[in-house]
């Protein structure tokens, strides 16, 4: 039991630090910056936020049988049949900042399937095909986390596009000190033309 205990521990840990990270990303832009689509598919950063809030209640909620408890705010099941994107972008109604109040409200919510199950508790998937929707918390958790260090990956990305900040977090950045941006750039693209 101690050993199940410290694994959630260390998925808990991840999955919050990947929270904390995407937040981090979004911090100090315009609502515009945070609302403008960056991609061909209309990727925008706060339509990630509003994506990992609508997926964490899915899989930390409905899969274990708790209901999200404001049905206003999640996306229902006929939103995604009219809209398959529903949950990628704020509405006219909704600000990033409301985004992010209602995402900092699911960890909560989310948190409190993580802490009052066991990892091998068992919960059903409801939108995905019956033969692999039974699940654990601890797939549950593991498919989170990854999915959530993917589009943090995209917000890294698209951050990096719009002002230039970069790195891993705000206690490491994790990109090397005294880099000349500009001559590592030219020498690239000197090896992709050359090539």
């Amino acid at each position: 039991m101690a050993r199940d205990d410290a694994m959630k521990t260390i998925l808990k840990n991840h999955l919050q630090a990947c929270r904390n990270d995407l937040l981090w990303k979004l911090e100090g832009l315009s609502e515009r910056d945070l609302r403008l689509p960056h991609t061909a598919t209309g990727l925008n950063l706060a339509g990630v936020v509003k994506h990992m809030a609508n997926t964490e209640i899915g899989y930390f909620g409905d899969t274990f049988g708790r209901p999200w408890p404001n049905p206003g705010e999640a996306i229902t099941p006929e939103q995604f049949e009219t809209d398959p994107q529903a949950d990628w972008y704020a509405t006219e109604s909704e600000t990033a900042g409301s985004v992010i109040d209602f995402y900092t409200r699911v960890w909560a919510f989310a948190d409190e399937t993580i802490d009052t199950h066991a990892l091998d508790a068992q919960g059903t998937v409801p939108h995905w095909p019956a033969e692999r929707a039974a699940v654990s918390l601890k797939q549950i958790m593991v498919h989170v986390i990854v999915d959530l260090a993917r589009h943090l990956g995209q917000v890294d990305i698209v951050r990096e596009s719009i002002d230039g900040q970069a790195g891993l977090n705000p206690r490491n950045s994790n990109m090397p000190e005294d880099q000349d941006w500009d001559a590592y750039l030219a020498k690239l693209r000197s090896l992709a033309n050359n090539t």
